[in-house]
């Protein structure tokens, strides 16, 4: 302990490793969610596919309670009380070290109303706003899926203010998207080193800092837990509607341990029944052995000639294969060209059996 004390000087100050951890926990959460509700949709899409389809409100609307709840009663946002950290109003004078000494939580730096609605509008506002613009960027096309595509179709321009707005926002994105995550890499630098009290820019706008929880804060939470103790209603209609009132901010409380239990499971199952998982590879199926794929198909004779020697070469461009697929007949050529052809005669070069443009099949090797 006083090894730990002597590594700087203040002890509640995290850590750039701790800040970041939290982040990643909060990251995790939505990809989590959304394969959870993805699942359960497809047995009822009735009452979940619209939910599926709007996850990123759902998501923002279901984070907007889970945080105010818990900067109101804790003081951190669901993360940062995941891993003991809390929000401090940023005090206009340093504190002295005889008040320090002292111990005790101060009133003043307990998060008000103002604190609370700015960090819900960047814990919250923020992220949801990247992801629809992440969301807006890919729908015009963004990626390099689209810019194959390009190469082998001639699409006339929109010249029109809202194709020119489309194409502009789509050159601008990537550089935008890039120079905001160096922004926020130069400050977490800065933390780093000291530079700044602030891991992110907007915390000195939002007008708090990150502490660690320390022993007073766990003895103030204790003596409120023990405050707000009532004993039990009498009477069965009184200990239900005493349930019922309280059962919303018990659920809360409840996903500190709930939500990362989750995660962990997903992320065992996606493990477990990955294709390159160990325990995959030594349990043997109960249905037998595994049925092999069906056989190639024969060439047309009018169809585009196949050399059987060369490998990875397609047999369109007679080049080597870029960002191969395969068709239903399985042969497999470059993206491009597959895509060209088969948009134009609608079957495979080399069978000529009827294929369409859904059947495209990307291979990753």
């Amino acid at each position: 302990m006083e090894f730990y004390n002597d590594v700087g000087e203040d002890p509640l100050k995290p850590t750039l490793f701790e800040l970041v951890a939290q982040e990643q926990l909060r990251d995790l959460l939505q990809p989590a969610l959304k394969y959870v509700l993805s699942v359960f949709a497809q047995s009822y899409p009735r009452y979940l596919l619209r939910i599926v389809n709007r996850h990123e409100e759902f998501y923002a609307l279901l984070m907007f309670f889970v945080e105010r709840h818990y900067l109101r009663t804790q003081g951190a946002s669901f993360a940062e009380n995941f891993y003991g950290l809390k929000r401090r109003r940023t005090p206009l004078f340093k504190t002295d070290r005889a008040r320090t000494a002292s111990g005790g939580v101060f009133a003043e730096e307990k998060l008000r109303d103002r604190e609370i609605w700015r960090s819900l509008l960047l814990l919250v506002g923020l992220p949801y706003a990247r992801a629809k613009a992440q969301d807006y960027f890919e729908e015009l096309g963004g990626g390099i899926q689209h810019d194959i595509i390009e190469e082998s179709r001639q699409t006339p321009v929109d010249e029109s203010w809202k194709g020119r707005w489309r194409r502009a926002y789509k050159a601008a994105y990537p550089w935008l998207n890039t120079s905001f995550e160096v922004w926020l890499l130069l400050y977490n630098i800065a933390y780093l080193f000291e530079r700044t009290p602030h891991y992110r820019p907007w915390l000195s706008w939002v007008g708090v800092d990150l502490r660690r929880i320390s022993a007073d804060d766990m003895r103030a939470a204790q003596a409120g837990v023990r405050k707000s103790t009532k004993p039990l209603p009498k009477g069965i209609v009184a200990v239900l509607k005493y349930a019922l009132r309280k059962s919303p901010r018990l659920l809360l409380d409840s996903l500190k341990v709930l939500l990362p239990t989750a995660i962990f499971f997903i992320k065992f199952l996606e493990w477990w029944y990955s294709p390159s998982s160990p325990a995959r590879s030594l349990s043997t199926s109960p249905l037998g052995p595994a049925v092999p794929p069906p056989r190639l198909l024969p060439p047309h004779p009018q169809g585009v000639r196949v050399d059987d020697v060369e490998y990875g070469v397609c047999p369109l461009c007679r080049d080597t294969l870029a960002n191969a697929t395969g068709l239903p007949s399985g042969y497999v050529f470059c993206y491009g060209c597959a895509h060209e052809y088969v948009e134009e005669h609608g079957r495979c070069p080399v069978t000529l059996v009827p294929a369409r443009m859904w059947q495209l099949r990307k291979i990753l090797v």
